[in-house]
């Protein structure tokens, strides 16, 4: 049996080695470290109101927007000068449309993040962060807030009825 299992590793290599088996770490060494939270929450749920499928009935048509707040406190800002932090997004896959696929079953629908309540929307791209403006720390403060924002979006017409689950994973960049 032992020669059996060797031959096969012999003749079938990507058993043992995958294409694409990379793992990569980022990450970032700064004087500046602050506190962060979702909505007061540091794992957060932002739950987005029931909309009817004739609001999702066109390709383009969204509803449901639902604001949510990234706040940072413990901050040390200088006494003159602000300190701008970007808010990174970063989606395990993105959709066509470089939104949050849906993995519920609701069909023809995603998630699109804004960048503030009726702002411009956040174009994601699966496996890359995406910086985003907004949290500003007042020179001599040590917190500050933004508020963003998340609807559903139907990319490809009529929106069926079910559930729609999404993520996305958020850091600070103080570069």
């Amino acid at each position: 049996m032992k020669k059996h299992l060797a031959i096969l590793l012999l003749l079938s290599p990507s058993l043992v080695l995958a294409a694409g088996n990379t793992i990569t770490f980022r990450g970032q060494v700064h004087a500046q470290t602050c506190q962060v939270s979702v909505d007061g929450s540091a794992n957060p749920v932002v739950l987005l109101p029931t909309v009817a499928t004739g609001d999702l009935a066109a390709v383009g048509s969204a509803a449901g927007e639902t604001p949510f707040v990234v706040s940072v406190s413990g901050c040390t800002a200088s006494a003159t000068d602000a300190l701008k932090i970007k808010t990174q997004f970063l989606a395990s896959a993105a959709s066509s449309g470089g939104n949050i696929p849906n993995l519920g079953t609701a069909k023809n629908v995603a998630l699109q993040l804004r960048k503030s309540v009726g702002g411009d929307a956040i174009k994601l791209v699966g496996g890359s962060s995406v910086s985003v403006d907004g949290l500003q720390i007042a020179a001599g403060s040590t917190s500050a807030s933004h508020t963003f924002a998340v609807r559903y979006v139907s990319e490809n017409g009529v929106a069926s009825a079910g559930s729609v689950i999404g993520s996305v994973q958020y850091a600070l960049d103080y570069l």
